[in-house]
């Protein structure tokens, strides 16, 4: 960032710019009275300064104009800070008539030493690009009329007033004013990282929202999906002449079904509340062979196949995969035709993907549960989200046959060094 940028940047960043109309009005009222209060003291010394070395013990028209116009330039300080050039310009100026009107007085080339030096600070911490070089050359020049119309002048010190009551208070100027807007860039950028620190905290519950929104759907989806087809059969055996334990057996599953359904409620209501024990964690890849008893206890065959070598894989992405696989088979349990259902988890040099195969109803079945489920879609668009968070790829759809539907999650891992 440039000085001048930097300069900007304080100015918008600055307690005027930060400030409600109020306050922005108790600001100015507070810098016009400390700007006046500047002009006053350097107005009081200049004055007591010309009294001191004796100008004024001869009184004459000369020593008179040059004790008004010291005061007026010094009052002149005072003025908005757009016009600092121009009261730089007016202290040379009376600097070097003071020289020439006064030349044979004592200290006669002392004249609005303070207001000068004030003015060289305003030019170099208010005045930009070439105005604000012009106004160090207009002081250098002032600086340089007075040596050479003072009495005392002595041409090897001028390198050294030039310096002293020039360039000196002007640099400390620009120091001053670069400061400022460093400190106001880093006041700004810690507000940009507090505003884009509060955005990444919304976004991150956003996101853990919605991860438990997916995970409670594929809880309650797949529990319940499973509930009612044990309840279904049950309903149906009483209304049969089937044996008592068929009707024990469908009550038993709706049971241990429920009771896993609130264990994994349990588990996803500790992992909200901080738990972290074993005891709480959620499932994944480990606990398939439980999920697929489940399944199976439910009346939906199911046969697992694993290709290569298991891998470690991070903890999240092997959650994911257990979520993704709970949601295959609810939908093969609620909209698949019964008949066996086939998953093959795939472990590859460089990547894993889970693929499960079921068979596809006749299609006045199809139509009827798609007409009763409505927004069925929603487990395949927490499929797609769930491998979107891994870069991973979702394809399903019927195969080329027609009979069986597919769905194939894959995802990248880090191949081995």
């Amino acid at each position: 960032m440039t000085e001048d940028d930097r300069q900007v940047a304080w100015s918008a960043s600055s307690p005027l710019a930060r400030a409600g109309p109020s306050g922005v009005r108790d600001l100015s009222r507070s810098l016009a009275r400390q700007s006046l209060l500047v002009a006053a003291v350097c107005m009081v010394a200049d004055v007591a300064a010309m009294l001191a070395t004796g100008l004024m013990s001869h009184p004459g028209p000369a020593a008179w104009a040059v004790l008004v116009c010291v005061a007026l330039v010094d009052a002149a300080l005072a003025l908005p800070a757009r016009l600092s050039g121009w009261v730089a310009l007016a202290h040379a100026v009376l600097q070097v008539l003071a020289a020439g009107l006064l030349a044979g007085s004592a200290g006669g080339h002392h004249v609005s030493d303070a207001g000068s030096l004030i003015a060289g600070y305003r030019a170099g911490a208010w005045l930009r690009g070439r105005v604000a070089i012009a106004a160090l050359g207009v002081l250098m020049l002032g600086v340089v009329g007075v040596q050479l119309l003072s009495p005392s002048h002595d041409g090897e010190i001028l390198p050294v007033e030039l310096l002293k009551n020039a360039l000196l208070p002007w640099l400390v100027g620009r120091y001053t004013t670069s400061r400022r807007a460093y400190l106001a860039e880093l006041e700004q950028q810690a507000d940009n990282q507090r505003r884009e620190a509060l955005v990444a905290v919304e976004h991150a519950v956003a996101e853990e929202r919605s991860a438990i929104a997916r995970d409670l759907h594929d809880v309650i989806s797949h529990h319940v999906s499973a509930i009612g087809m044990h309840a279904g059969a049950a309903r149906l055996a009483m209304n049969t002449e089937s044996p008592a334990d068929a009707i024990a057996g469908s009550l038993t599953a709706v049971e241990t079904a429920s009771r896993a359904a609130m264990a994994d409620l349990r588990r996803l209501l500790d992992l909200l509340h901080g738990g972290t024990t074993d005891a709480n964690r959620q499932p994944g890849l480990d606990n398939l062979d439980e999920l697929l008893d489940g399944v199976r206890r439910a009346g939906l065959p199911t046969r697992l196949n694993t290709h290569g070598l298991a891998r470690p894989m991070p903890g999240s992405l092997d959650i994911a995969l257990y979520r993704i696989t709970q949601e295959m088979l609810t939908n093969a349990l609620r909209h698949g035709d019964r008949t066996p259902v086939e998953i093959v988890l795939c472990f590859g040099d460089n990547s894993v993907s889970v693929t499960m195969r079921n068979g596809i109803p006749d299609e006045a079945v199809s139509r009827d549960r798609a007409r009763k489920r409505g927004g069925g879609a929603r487990g395949l668009a927490g499929i797609r989200q769930r491998a979107a968070l891994f870069s991973g790829t979702v394809s399903y759809g019927p195969d080329a046959t027609g009979s069986y539907w597919e769905t194939v999650a894959a995802f990248p891992l880090a191949g081995e060094r």
